[in-house]
């Protein structure tokens, strides 16, 4: 009887040892995944920028001047009105960011952020649904479906730019991006990368231009360029001024 109890009491200690150990690996296997997004395993797997292309360069490229820009938003609106009938900045594929609450003085407290039409476009690249895709049609410029996107935002957590360069639209649930206007129902002038840009035709300060060679992808201010003019070149004699003043005689020396 005695013998019996004994080895029912170490069956009872090996059966707890052997929950204690395979629950603790099950609580810990849980805690692993707690707090993980359910897209982040396919996410990680199609961040590299080799897992698809490469694909062929854009033939268009918006360029700015923030030194030029007056923070006016005058291109937000342009955008929003061509691509979505309304002024409504927050659906601007465009976007000028005034730095104010860090007392930056002007010019240098006006951010400009324009879709880099990317060389590896990481928001083709990770698009599941093959909404964001290359325009072969219009110059290669990269574009979203909107027929074809599911509102996975897939493409704004990818853009490796801040703010991100794909845009949310809550109305429709679905993404957008700067096309070079290729499909902007509101805008009555050709657009793409052989037409006219709202953005850059609506701009006072002309702090925006259409380029066809690639900015330097490594640095953002790649795309921040000098649009400024020329300065005058001022004529050797004014009309009225005497010549004596105009073309003083050389010194002796």
């Amino acid at each position: 009887m005695a013998e019996s109890q004994k080895a029912e009491g170490k069956k009872k200690k090996v059966l707890r040892r052997e929950f204690l150990v395979r629950g603790g690996a099950a609580l810990a296997a849980g805690a692993l995944t707690v707090g993980v997004p359910e897209h982040s395993a396919a996410f990680q797997s199609t961040t590299t920028t080799d897992c698809k292309g490469p694909y062929a360069a854009s033939t268009g490229y918006l360029v700015y001047d923030s030194r030029l820009c007056w923070g006016c938003q005058s291109c937000m609106f342009a955008c929003s009105m061509s691509h979505q009938g309304e002024a409504n900045p927050a659906l601007s594929r465009i976007q000028v960011i005034r730095d104010a609450p860090s007392f930056t003085k002007y010019p240098l407290d006006i951010n400009m952020a324009v879709c880099r039409q990317c060389v590896s476009p990481l928001c083709v690249q990770n698009c599941p649904t093959g909404a964001a895709h290359v325009d072969s049609v219009h110059g290669n410029v990269r574009v979203i479906d909107q027929e074809k996107c599911n509102g996975c935002k897939m493409c704004i957590q990818s853009c490796p730019q801040r703010p991100h360069r794909t845009v949310w639209n809550p109305f429709k649930n679905k993404s957008s991006k700067c096309d070079l206007c290729v499909d902007a129902p509101h805008w009555s002038k050709k657009g793409g990368p052989d037409g006219e840009q709202a953005c850059v035709s609506i701009c006072p300060s002309k702090a925006l231009k259409l380029v066809h060679e690639a900015p330097p992808q490594a640095d953002v201010a790649g795309y921040d360029v000098n649009l400024a003019p020329p300065p005058p070149i001022m004529p050797s004699r004014v009309p009225g001024t005497p010549a004596s003043i105009a073309n003083p005689p050389a010194s002796k020396s």
